[in-house]
């Protein structure tokens, strides 16, 4: 019996192994596949022009990639600033401050926001943020804008990754160990102090990986983001002008490829140029997670 639970844990143990490399291996293929594909234009056209031009011409041969690059930084660059503070003070006040009722009420209708369907937003940013951007707020900067803006885009996605930053931020709140603010509270420390001293502070490597999460979707969110942005390919000088993130030029154009086979691999060169932004920047969001993580253990 003794060597049937060994071989049994030993079975477990190799197929989770092989699980994890299986996971591993089929990041390298995605990574691999949409190289291959772009391959032609990266030795049609030199890397540096690919990503420093702002020419994007696919009938004549020119793919400059440098706006949708911007317009992509630019909008969850702004959907991070706007959506952070919000989800946690409301993750603060859900947690700490809160009563049961109030919780019960509001952590459903937080998942629901974050099972509706990107299109739906999309909507309600046509309908509501860029009306309000076009006749209300953009008159008081500049001469004319459509609404169909940098700034849309942004609080449109914000709005869509407020629920899933608050979601990870209340378990990462609740997963400090009770006997902390107790001991903080009996010290005489009022709840913001407690809050402020003890909770962020042991909280804050978890609040950073829910920005990386949540920058990470911001990153490759397509059709709510597709229908307020303008779609207008040139740099965004100002959140009132229009913009064009890549995943919104993928989705665009992926069905006029087949004809121009350039224009295929300028299309798979930019989501794989979308696919290595994201690792890059959860590499490096990683690195800084553990030195975080170093600086700020009790």
């Amino acid at each position: 019996m003794r060597k049937i639970r060994l071989a049994k844990d030993r079975i477990a143990r190799y197929l989770m192994l092989g699980i994890a490399i299986f996971t591993i291996l089929f990041l390298l293929i995605i990574g691999l596949s949409l190289f291959f594909k772009a391959l032609p234009i990266i030795r049609e056209k030199s890397l540096w022009v690919l990503l420093t031009s702002v020419n994007w011409k696919p009938f004549k041969g020119d793919f400059g990639f440098l706006p949708f690059i911007l317009s992509t930084f630019y909008v969850s660059l702004i959907a991070i600033i706007i959506a952070l503070p919000f989800s946690i003070l409301t993750s603060i006040y859900l947690n700490t401050y809160a009563s049961k009722t109030i919780c019960r009420f509001f952590e459903p209708v937080v998942d629901l926001l974050s099972g509706i369907p990107p299109v739906i937003y999309g909507v309600w940013g046509t309908l509501t943020i860029v009306p309000l951007i076009a006749n209300k707020i953009a008159p008081k900067f500049v001469e004319f804008s459509t609404g169909y803006t940098v700034l849309a885009g942004g609080v449109v996605l914000a709005v869509m990754i407020i629920p899933l930053l608050i979601s990870i931020m209340l378990e990462v709140f609740r997963s400090i160990p009770q006997e902390i603010t107790d001991a903080s509270l009996s010290l005489g420390a009022t709840k913001w102090q407690t809050v402020k001293r003890v909770i962020l502070r042991k909280s804050f490597p978890g609040i950073i990986a829910a920005t990386v999460l949540a920058l990470s979707r911001a990153f490759g969110e397509t059709m709510a983001v597709l229908m307020v942005c303008g779609n207008i390919t040139q740099i965004p000088h100002s959140v009132f002008d229009a913009c064009y993130p890549l995943p919104a030029l993928i989705a665009n154009n992926y069905g006029e490829m087949l004809s121009m086979p350039s224009y295929e691999s300028a299309l798979m060169f930019s989501a794989f140029l979308l696919f290595i932004i994201v690792v890059i920047f959860n590499g490096l969001s990683r690195f800084t997670l553990i030195q975080i993580e170093k600086r700020y253990q009790f």
